[in-house]
């Protein structure tokens, strides 16, 4: 298979990690003998000092002619403490969901069993806990209309119809290839948007008979994601919502270093790592590349290529196995490993596999 591949490396950690996924995509495409090509491209506040746009045209069309999209992250600290900045690293992110048209946002809550002591819940709760988020990703108040002066300010949380069916159709995909179980997150109890959200949901229930579909208000999916991850097999819900549960939910993991995404939609798919661009960890070594490695995974799993992704997620859990890990998840004693040593390992793991 041949395979052009954007690369937006963005800020921060974002080049160190890049680099890792874009050898580790190479190893497995030497593995399987794909033909795979690579053009990078600027994103966030790298292409802001560059060109003044945080999502440039050449970068727009260099993702629109590839068959996907290896992100990193965006984020500056200059941009972040800068309250009246007009152009900002995180609009550029924005930027590219829109104009590729990348309304489902696919996020793997899945726990390691090796990393169990490091996420903050009892064992007992979060061993097993395997599940996924879609979160609508290119409506409600992040892209409603906005505005501000000294006195008020206002984010209008809009929806359509069609909007909410496409994420929901999404959704009941992904349910029906995993344990048949769907949980429809909103708060249709206070606001206008999420009663819009339930009534399409409920009309759309009897086309899937075989899915179990349950509803829930968004501060009680929070707090039952804490209490009882277990529940959930596959939860939708609109932009804000997702964006904060999709965070909650990483923590179950004991690491944001460990878990990839999706974006899919009308044109390019884009897969990146949750985590964002760590700006005080920028060229320290230290940066965790395994949710960068998944997302690789993911990349290669959207084209049915499922032996390649199976043997990235093997050799990433062999690589915590034998506790070849970033300091932030590493054993007490355990061997100093940097981003670039993980990512080696695993590019080793490959070729000898």
């Amino acid at each position: 298979m041949d395979l052009k591949i954007a690369v937006l490396p963005g800020d921060g950690i974002g080049p160190e990690i890049s680099e890792q996924g874009v050898a580790v995509m190479s190893a497995v495409c030497e593995k399987f003998g794909h033909n795979v090509s690579y053009e990078y491209a600027l994103c966030g506040a790298s292409a802001i000092d560059a060109v003044g746009d945080p999502f440039p045209e050449k970068t727009f069309e260099i993702c629109m002619n590839a068959d996907a999209v290896l992100f990193s992250a965006v984020g500056d600290p200059k941009f972040d403490n800068d309250p009246t900045a007009k152009v900002r690293p995180e609009q550029g992110l924005l930027a590219m969901r829109k104009k590729l048209g990348l309304f489902a946002n696919i996020r793997p809550i899945e726990t390691f069993d090796c990393l169990i002591h490091k996420s903050p819940l009892k064992d007992e709760f979060v061993r097993g806990a395997d599940f996924i988020c879609i979160r609508e990703l290119t409506g409600g108040m992040y892209f409603g209309e906005k505005y501000q002066d000294n006195d008020k300010a206002y984010d209008t949380n809009a929806y359509t119809r069609p909007e909410i069916e496409r994420i929901l159709e999404e959704a009941y995909k992904y349910a029906g290839r995993r344990r048949k179980h769907l949980t429809v997150v909103d708060k249709a109890n206070v606001l206008a948007s999420s009663r819009l959200w339930r009534q399409v949901a409920k009309e759309m229930e009897s086309k899937y008979l075989e899915i179990e579909t349950d509803y829930m208000f968004v501060d009680n999916a929070a707090m039952r994601m804490i209490q009882d991850p277990k529940f959930f097999d596959v939860m939708v819900t609109e932009n804000t919502f997702g964006d904060i549960l999709t965070d909650e939910g990483s923590c179950i993991t004991g690491s944001m270093g460990l878990l990839p995404s999706a974006s899919t939609g009308e044109h390019t798919p884009v897969f990146e790592p949750i985590h964002g661009s760590w700006p005080q960890a920028k060229g320290l070594n230290i940066a965790n590349p395994l949710a960068q490695i998944l997302s690789v995974a993911m990349l290669f799993e959207y084209f049915d290529l499922t032996a390649e992704g199976k043997l990235i997620r093997e050799a990433v859990n062999a690589s915590l196995d034998a506790n070849v890990r970033t300091p932030e998840i590493q054993v007490e004693g355990g061997a100093k490993y940097g981003t670039k040593e993980v990512g080696a390992w695993i590019v080793d793991y490959i070729r000898k596999a």
